[in-house]
């Protein structure tokens, strides 16, 4: 789909982002994280959801054009070249469901815009700039995305292209790397505590990407969320095999729940 521009990428010349469209019914837009979609898949909730689902490959992932470098605030580029997709694609009105960066995203579009978005779930979303106990994790990222191992890097390789994947994969790790270094800056401009789009939180109880207390800020801004800690769902419960299932569940009933506001 074309789109005029993305301020993901320098200048502004339109741009082609790549998406699956699939099902039918209400659309969900499905926001991937750091990663990309394909290897934190919703198959799950695909299968079980009557639902449309819009997958987009944001800038620098999948089909999309490729990138060099994450550029400052990612997160809002990302949500103004989402909000200029949706538009060409004639959505007006849908929920979103972000993954870990994907959910900061929805988050963001969510404050921009709230009457076009019916509800978010929010999964593995960051609240925190600064990630101590992450900060070996981006830095392998940036340094040696290689030990990862095998079976995670052919994954990524399959998503991204063999000869492009370390880029973005690097890409990611550094802008993280960069976020922490400007901790008192925050994703939501300090507006959390303005979001009236009904937001469900599914989050791993053991999630590694987590700090503690870090929900903390939801429990206190958004009093009317509703928060899932999933036992054993790790940073992506989505797709984790055990607790896939459940989360598909818990979805199914928030949807149901906006359908009866």
């Amino acid at each position: 789909m074309a789109i005029d521009a993305s301020p993901l990428l320098p200048g502004t010349r339109p741009i082609e982002l790549h998406y699956q469209d699939g099902g039918r019914g209400a659309p969900i837009v499905l926001l991937h994280g750091g990663w990309g979609y394909g290897f934190y898949p919703h198959a799950d909730a695909i299968a079980k959801l009557d639902r449309r689902f819009l997958i987009p490959d944001r800038t620098g992932y999948g089909g999309s054009p490729h990138i060099e470098a994450l550029p400052p605030k990612f997160h809002l580029a990302a949500a103004i070249e989402t909000e200029r997709l949706l538009g060409a694609l004639g959505i007006h009105r849908t929920v979103l469901w972000g993954h870990s960066d994907g959910a900061i995203i929805a988050t963001i579009l969510a404050l921009r815009d709230p009457e076009r978005y019916e509800g978010i779930v929010v999964e593995a979303i960051h609240l925190d700039r600064a990630k101590p106990h992450s900060r070996d994790f981006f830095q392998q990222m940036v340094k040696d995305p290689d030990s990862f191992g095998e079976r995670v890097t052919r994954r990524l390789a399959e998503e991204h292209g063999e000869d492009y994947w370390r880029t973005i994969i690097r890409a990611g790790g550094q802008a993280w790397l960069d976020i922490a270094a400007t901790p008192d800056e925050d994703f939501y401009e300090h507006r959390l505590g303005k979001l009236r789009v009904p937001m469900l939180v599914v989050h791993g109880a053991d999630d590694p990407r987590t700090e503690p207390g870090e929900l903390d800020r939801i429990h206190r801004e958004v009093p009317t969320a509703r928060i899932e800690m999933i036992e054993r769902g790790g940073h992506s419960p989505h797709s984790a095999p055990a607790t896939a299932a459940q989360v598909t569940a818990i979805v199914e009933r928030f949807l149901v729940s906006l359908s009866d506001r």
